[in-house]
This record gives C-alpha cells, sequence and structure tokens, in this order.
C-alpha cells in the first residue's frame, strides 16, 4: 500500500489552472453555435417554415463572430483553447491565427448569402428532408477544420462535413444525384482513407498530433520518412481539393444538386482541402514541400490548364462553373508550390477570392437558368434584354473570375505572376496568364451567348421551368456577393496586408508555437 504523502500534487504541468478569459471562447463558438443549431433545427424537421428562420440568424451570427475573431486574431497574435483544461500536447487544442480566421469568415460569409438565396430555391420536400440542419452540420464541419490546432481533429471535422454534403447532394433523390454523389462518395472516401493512413503514419513518427508540437520537433526527427509522409498528405489533399489528375470527380457530381448546393460545394469544400495542404506542408513539413515544390508546380500547371481548357468545352452551364473551381485550384497550388512570402500570400488571397468568386457564379448560373429556363449555353439567350441590371451583375462577376480589373480577382493572380518570376519560373508564370486568358474567353462566350443573342424557344431542362418562377430572393446574395468582390479589387489593401501576414505566420509559425506553448510551457 502506498504510504500517504503530504506533498502537494503539482497540476499546472498538465492542466490549465487560470480560468478561460471570456474573448477565448471566440474560437470554439463557431462550430458549437452550428452544431447547437443544427440540432435544434433537426428536433423541429417537421415544422419546416421555422427552419430558415433559426438557420438564416445563426448563420450572420456566425459571420459576425468570425470577423470578432478575426479582429482578435489580428490584435493580439494566434489564440489557443483546450478542451478539458487539458494543456498541450495531452488535450485537443483549437488554435486560430490569422489564415484560419479569414478563411473562416469567407466561408461563414459564402453560406450566410447561400442560405438567403435557398428561400427561393430549395422548396418544401428540401427543407422536410433536411436541407437547413445539413448547412448547419456542414459549417460546423469546415468551421471547426479551419479553427482546429489537431491534426486528427483535422480528420474529424473533414468527416462531419463530408456526412454533411452527402445529404445535401442526394436531396431530392433524382436519379442523376444518386450517380454524382455514389462519384463524389467513392473518390472522397478514397481521399479520407489516405487521410487517416497518413495521420497514423504521422503519430508513429512523432508521438503527437498537435500541429504546434509537430512544428517544433520536425526540427530535431533525424532521419525519419517525412517525404513518404508529406507525399501521403499531398496526394489526399490533392484529391479532397480536386486537382490533377484526380480532379474528375467534381466536374461529374457538382452539376447534379440544386445549385445552392452546388455553390456551398464549389465555394467551400474544396477550399477545405487546400487549407489543410497549407497548413500542413508549409507550416509543418517546409523542407519536404520545397523537395517536393516541381511536382506540385507540374500539378499546379496541369490543373489550372485543364480547368481553362474544360470550361471552354462545356455546354452545361453547371459543368462549366465546375471547371472554374479546378483552375481556381490549380492558381492556389502554384503559389505553394512557389513557397516565398509572395506565392504563399497570392495564394492566401485566391483562396479568399475563390470562396466568395466560385460561390457567387454558381449562383448567377442558376438564375440565368432560372430566367431562361435551360442550363444549355446552346440553347439561353437574351438574358441582357429581360433583366439588364442581373446582366451588370454578371458580367462583373466574370470579370472578377477570369482576373481582369478592377475586381478581387486581379491582385492574387498579380502577385503569383510576380512570385513565380522572382524565382525564375517563367513557365508558371506563363501557365497562370494563359490559364486566366482562356477563361476570359469561355465566360466571353458565356456572355455572348447566354446574354446578348437574342433569346430562342426556351427549354426545359431538369429542374427547370417546373417549379414556380417566385425569385424574390435570388438577386440579393448576387449583389451582396458582387459588392464584396468589387470593393476587394478596388480597395485591395486590408485584404493584401492580411494575406501577407497569414503567409508570413505559416512561413514563420513562431506566433503560433507560442501561442500553444508559452514562453517555458513547451514539452
Amino acid at each position: 500500500m502506498a504510504s500517504p504523502t503530504s506533498a502537494p500534487i503539482d497540476l499546472s504541468a498538465a492542466f490549465g489552472m487560470a480560468p478561460t478569459v471570456l474573448a477565448d471562447w471566440l474560437v470554439v463558438l463557431p462550430p458549437a453555435l452550428m452544431i447547437g443549431l443544427g440540432a435544434i433545427v433537426m428536433m423541429i424537421r417537421h415544422r419546416t417554415r421555422l427552419h430558415a428562420m433559426i438557420a438564416l440568424p445563426g448563420l450572420a451570427l456566425l459571420v459576425l463572430i468570425d470577423a470578432a475573431l478575426l479582429w482578435k486574431v489580428v490584435a493580439g497574435g494566434p489564440v489557443t483553447m483546450v478542451m478539458g483544461r487539458w494543456l498541450p500536447p495531452f488535450g485537443i487544442a483549437f488554435t486560430v491565427d490569422i489564415f484560419g480566421a479569414l478563411m473562416a469568415l469567407a466561408a461563414a460569409i459564402a453560406a450566410f448569402v447561400a442560405g438567403i438565396y435557398a428561400l427561393d430555391d430549395i422548396n418544401e420536400g428540401g427543407r422536410r428532408y433536411g436541407f437547413y440542419p445539413f448547412l448547419l452540420l456542414l459549417m460546423a464541419g469546415v468551421s471547426g477544420a479551419f479553427l482546429t490546432g489537431d491534426i486528427f481533429n483535422l480528420y474529424v471535422w473533414f468527416e462531419v462535413l463530408l456526412i454533411s454534403s452527402f445529404g445535401l447532394l442526394i436531396l431530392g433523390s433524382e436519379r442523376e444525384q444518386i450517380d454524382g454523389a455514389l462519384k463524389y462518395a467513392i473518390l472522397n472516401l478514397l481521399g479520407t482513407t489516405f487521410f487517416l493512413i497518413a495521420v497514423g503514419y504521422l503519430y508513429a513518427i512523432f508521438g503527437t498530433l498537435n500541429m504546434a508540437d509537430i512544428a517544433l520537433r520536425v526540427r530535431d526527427i533525424g532521419n525519419a520518412p517525412l517525404m513518404t509522409l508529406t507525399a501521403l498528405f499531398v496526394l489526399a489533399f490533392a484529391m479532397k481539393s480536386a486537382a490533377f489528375p484526380v480532379n474528375f470527380w467534381l466536374p461529374a457530381s457538382y452539376h447534379t444538386p440544386r445549385i445552392t448546393v452546388s455553390a456551398l460545394f464549389g465555394g467551400l469544400l474544396t477550399k477545405v482541402g487546400i487549407y489543410a495542404l497549407m497548413r500542413v506542408v508549409v507550416m509543418l513539413f517546409p523542407l519536404q514541400r520545397e523537395e517536393l515544390s516541381l511536382v506540385i508546380g507540374g500539378v499546379a500547371v496541369l490543373t489550372m490548364l485543364v480547368g481553362a481548357l474544360g470550361m471552354l468545352a462545356q455546354n452545361d452551364l453547371r459543368r462549366m462553373v465546375g471547371y472554374a473551381v479546378i483552375a481556381g485550384i490549380g492558381n492556389i497550388l502554384a503559389g505553394i508550390a512557389l513557397g516565398t512570402v509572395t506565392g504563399i500570400a497570392g495564394a492566401v488571397l485566391y483562396a479568399l477570392h475563390s470562396i466568395l468568386a466560385m460561390t457567387a457564379l454558381y449562383l448567377v448560373v442558376g438564375r440565368a437558368a432560372a430566367l431562361s429556363h435551360t442550363w444549355s449555353l446552346g440553347a439561353a439567350g437574351g438574358l441582357y434584354r429581360l433583366a439588364p441590371g442581373f446582366a451588370f451583375l454578371s458580367l462583373a462577376l466574370f470579370l472578377a473570375v477570369a482576373g481582369l480589373p478592377p475586381f478581387s480577382g486581379l491582385w492574387p493572380k498579380i502577385m503569383l505572376v510576380k512570385a513565380a518570376l522572382d524565382v525564375g519560373a517563367w513557365w508558371m508564370a506563363a501557365a497562370i496568364l494563359v490559364s486566366g486568358f482562356l477563361s476570359t474567353i469561355a465566360l466571353a462566350r458565356v456572355f455572348l451567348l447566354a446574354y446578348w443573342r437574342p433569346a430562342s424557344e426556351p427549354q426545359v431542362a431538369s429542374g427547370i421551368g417546373t417549379r414556380p418562377r417566385r425569385q424574390r430572393w435570388a438577386t440579393v446574395p448576387i449583389v451582396a456577393l458582387v459588392a464584396i468582390i468589387t470593393l476587394f479589387g478596388l480597395f485591395p489593401e486590408v485584404p493584401l496586408n492580411l494575406s501577407q501576414s497569414a503567409a508570413e505566420g505559416l512561413l514563420q509559425p513562431s506566433a503560433y508555437i507560442q501561442s500553444v506553448f508559452p514562453p517555458g510551457a513547451a514539452p
């Protein structure tokens, strides 16, 4: 029997002894709020009239919380909160820096405007089958992925958003949706499997899953097979991001659900994959990223060119936007491959632009199809005469997506081209410019055929023309997103400075590490 002792037990090495500052709760509020509201909406699932009344104020509150969190991080540096008062690396940490806070805020804005668009786009059947609960749980997964400081928790939040996305994808249970969901599920589950294998491999090497702890230990790990580990992460996140050559699932599935769901997927899901890739290979494994830079650069060039050429080849407006998403992923990968502060800042800025622009682009083609009663570019026409204000908004968005002034797509492309030329990667700079040129031609083709050309006899496509044409809310989110994108382009100083700070934080994560392990507390 152990003898009694009067010596006090020092818990300070394992537990946080000080009370949590109220402002630090902002770190965990986004996923907690979304899970709580999702559960409430599920409990009243039969009272569908109340779903939007609960979900939309909740999403608006999420925007405010993420904005306050970004303000706090910009003012005071990265913020960490641990679960159950267990200190890292024992406990699970939520750690937010400028990069994570920016992505969370952009995602919240996209989800809020998509929820408004859904008031017209999602019918009573879609609400009854759980559109708003799935949307809230999707945002719980997206927010958690952007805010967590633990690799395994990142995997868990991926699973949360994937489960929600499966429900959104088959909303309506049409034959086309089931076919698209099958392709989506197989490729994403395969990517998730690679991700889980990589997480197990990482734990076997480091004995920890805390990102800050890994960033500390990676410097002294010795001869561990880190290149294999990094390659596994790159493959897993490339599949999640729809990078070449594992991009074929996206245009085969994103055109099948309701256009609101497509907008959420195109704006958010691939960006969660690209965020995870940047967090892991740029912050945790910088030497391995440098070794793989040519491979990532080659994938980036092929991804952006396949995306741009796919846009030119498509007659279906929804498939065309899917390839636009892929082209944007190529541009972000180019910044990761370059690895300089300017290149990473350009990638961060392009990711923020893409979240808003791709969400808006899907909503615009959905509105265009509702007006012309067809998804076919060959059959559409006369939209300029029918809705000149909407045509003006569409043109502004097309210019932004193509990377032309004075809109948000211009600045990240300038940064990426400059970063490529600074390191002598003229071939990458040329690919970015060629991809942008091809995208401009593809979008100009859409405007000339669907908007400028006189209307022909309307054709009714699947889901178009069979539902009431009341569109009281459809224009509001489009106006809001185009306004943000325009302000982003006309007054770029704030987003440029924030993306620069985010890039510096990824390349030099000392502030991130000190947030998790204050001086004297590192393991």
